[in-house]
């Protein structure tokens, strides 16, 4: 079994930061990509941050240079800082990510429960 725990949004005004983190437990033997996605209400869910386990990464064009993901292996955990936010940035965060648990040879997905980021204008 795998838990997933995510936490750091809340409200804040056009220009401010955030950060979020998500935090895998359980029967974990290694995680390979972790991802941050958000959803907009009325809008599909999109991806916007990734890191692989050898920590090269990829963002959505809209939060280059503003959003850094980084990834603590030993923690099992995924953050996502946000800086400069934007109104438009305003959404529910999701991480995701791809694992092995501890004695499967298959590739297992896990989604976070969700964090509300709310920017103000």
């Amino acid at each position: 079994q795998v838990q997933m725990v995510e936490s750091g949004g809340g409200l804040v005004q056009a220009g401010g930061s955030l950060r979020l983190s998500c935090a895998a437990s359980g029967t974990i033997f290694s995680i390979n990509t972790m991802n941050w996605y958000r959803q907009a209400p009325g809008k599909q869910r999109e991806l916007v941050a990734a890191i692989n386990s050898r920590g090269s990464t990829n963002y959505h064009d809209s939060v280059k240079g503003r959003f850094t993901i980084s990834r603590d292996n030993a923690k099992n955990g995924v953050y996502l800082q946000m800086n400069s936010l934007k109104p438009e940035d305003t959404a529910v965060y999701y991480c995701y990510v791809h694992l092995y648990s501890v004695g499967s040879l298959r590739v297992e997905d896990y989604w976070g429960q969700g964090t509300q980021v709310t920017v103000s204008s």
